[in-house]
Parts: structure tokens; sequence; C-alpha cells
């Protein structure tokens, strides 16, 4: 159901937001409601929403026996979430004959709720006054690969941003030179080209809120792209300093190999990026191979959509890469720590106690 940006203001802490950030928040919000003795969670669940009640009762009960009825018309506790503790303190469970409940997901308003603060102070140079001025921003924050990132981080991220104007047609970067800054389109539109098959092919097209120039960064090779701007605009540019202190150590999700095998054993798609002339010569069985140059544009066609996905190379470097492009594409993805030489090494092992087993 859709939820209406003023059904925000009454909560805390929402209500103290600009309304433009409750206008965000009221569009990512799931309103619903559930019958008498229908749960909510349980004791120990872990999950991603705040939930509030905006109509009814919920009987929360702790594992001790304590219980307590947290009432939607209540002054006390009324305006505040469901108990926001992960995990879950205690099972909760609708005791009146019916309950609105309405749930936002926790990163989301955490991030939201700092970007709000931020932006009021008065150092900061990147809020827009106009309707529809900070659509970027919050386009940014929305987009998975940012959900990683901790709170903490996302002043440091807009401090150390630089605003560069462009011009329509420029070209930002240039497929095959050295990686070099991390951009985010502030103001403007853009074309992504590739040479594919031996020919330039726009692959992808940039507004408002996106962000590109990770991939040299994080895989420390050529730039694989060329991206030229299709309006003139601003962009907010990030050194390769800044991003590699700030953005890149909460975003990637590393996996040391033992971790790793136990996933791929519980159903998680092992995706070797490298090229196929290097999977001709070692691989990890079973590995599906689609190279990180491909990736972006090949892995909605080849990655089961819900499936976790383990990516790995030889070092990590292009690992991270890979798992930068996927979180974008909102998959559940981690990289190997060490690469593909640490799996054989753990899989050496492996086979090796397994002989002294035997004998």
């Amino acid at each position: 159901m859709t939820v209406a940006s003023q059904e925000l203001a009454p909560l805390f802490p929402l209500g103290g937001l600009r309304p433009e950030t409750r206008q965000y928040l009221a569009r990512e919000a799931l309103e619903h409601t559930v019958g008498r003795g229908e749960l909510v969670f349980q004791a120990g669940d872990i999950d991603d929403d705040t939930v509030y009640v905006i109509r009814g009762d919920v009987r929360c009960d702790y594992p001790d026996g304590r219980r307590t009825l947290h009432q939607a018309d209540s002054p006390v506790h009324g305006r505040y979430p469901l108990n926001d503790a992960v995990p879950r303190r205690f099972r909760a469970t609708v005791e009146s004959r019916d309950a609105r409940l309405l749930r936002l997901n926790r990163r989301q308003v955490e991030k939201l709720i700092a970007w709000d603060q931020i932006s009021r102070q008065p150092s900061f140079r990147f809020f827009d006054e106009r309707a529809n001025g900070n659509d970027w921003a919050y386009r940014l924050l929305q987009a998975p690969a940012f959900s990683r990132l901790p709170t903490g981080n996302l002043e440091r991220l807009f401090q150390a941003f630089v605003e560069q104007t462009v011009a329509p047609g420029e070209v930002v970067v240039t497929e095959g030179d050295l990686p070099g800054d991390f951009y985010v389109i502030r103001e403007g539109t853009a074309s992504v080209t590739k040479t594919l098959d031996g020919a330039p092919k726009v692959v992808a097209y940039l507004a408002e809120g996106d962000a590109f120039g990770e991939d040299g960064l994080l895989s420390n090779q050529p730039r694989n792209a060329t991206v030229r701007m299709l309006q003139g605009g601003r962009l907010l540019r990030l050194s390769r300093a800044d991003f590699d202190s700030v953005l890149k150590p909460p975003v990637i999700k590393w996996l040391l190999p033992a971790e790793a095998a136990k996933r791929a054993q519980d159903g998680a798609i092992v995706l070797d990026v490298r090229l196929p002339e290097e999977v001709a010569q070692r691989s990890i069985t079973g590995a599906l191979n689609v190279p990180l140059a491909r990736l972006r544009e090949d892995a909605p066609g080849r990655l089961p959509p819900g499936r976790p996905v383990i990516v790995y190379c030889n070092t990590g470097e292009r690992s991270a890469a890979a798992a930068f492009v996927l979180s974008r594409l909102e998959y559940d993805v981690s990289a190997i720590h060490g690469g593909l030489a640490a799996m054989l090494r753990l899989q050496a092992q492996q086979q090796a106690m397994a002989e002294a087993a035997k004998g």
C-alpha cells in the first residue's frame, strides 16, 4: 500500500527530517494490515526492517517471561519503532483485532537521516534548495552498492567530493586509460561505450545519481569503458586515495576460502571473472566464467536472481571490482580473500587430510 509522506511526520525520529527526505522514505515504505494473533517477528530474528505500529496493539513477549503492550495510540511509545534491536529481543504478536504496520529499510533510514543532518551544516556545499535539486543524492544513497557504507563514512564521502563542471560531448574517462578518479553525476546525463567484438558499442546510459569509474580503481587495471557527457552538467569527483579510504573497504564483503567453500556447498554461485585463457589454465571446478570486462552486460542473463554470488580472480583485485559491479546490480555478492591461489591451497590441504585419513 502506498504511504503518504505526512504519515511519517508523527514518527520518531522521522518528524525532524526535511519534508523532501520524508517523501523519499515514503516511496520505499511498505504498509500492511495483520490480524489478531499474527506474528510480526520472533525473538532472535535478524531482519532489515524498522517497524512502526500505526494502528492497533502488539504484544511483546520476552524470553525471560516479561510481557509489554505496544499501543499505536499511546503517548509513551506510539511514536517509536517496535524495538529496533537486532537480533530481535522479543516475540511480537498482534493483540488487537488487527494492526496496521509500517515497514522501512533500517539501513536506508539511517542513510537518509545522516544525509539530512549532514546537509544542514553551514559548511555543506552540495545541498540544492531548488525543487528536486537533491534527487541525485537520494538516488546515490539508494544504490545497493552504497547500502553497506557505514553511516559515519557518509560525511567523509561528501566532504571529499570535488565538483567539476562538464560540457555536452565532453569525454570524462577513456577506455584504455590508467585508472584515475571516481565520479558521481550530480547534474546531466552520459553514455557508456565499450569496445565489444572489435567495435565501440554504447552499453549504458547514466543519469543524475549514477556513479562510474570504480572498475579500474578496484581492479587496478586500465579503464574498461569510455564515458561521454550527453548534456552539460556537474560531476562530483572523488580521488583515488579518498575512494580507497572511504568507499572501498566497507563496500566489498570478503570471505576466507573455507567460508567461501561452505557457501558454495550451500548453493552460492561461484563466479570466475578472469579471461577465458586464464580459466583454461586452472580454475575452481564448477565455477561460472564471466570476464570482468563483460560482467555489467552479461550478468543479468548469466546469473540467476536471488542466489548469492561468490567471485574470484587470481589475486582479489578484479574480484573487488566485480563485487562492486554486482552489488550495484542488486546481487548478494562476496569476494574470496586471496583469490584463486588461496582456494587452491585450501583444496590441496583438504585433499591431503583426506588421504591421510585413508592411510
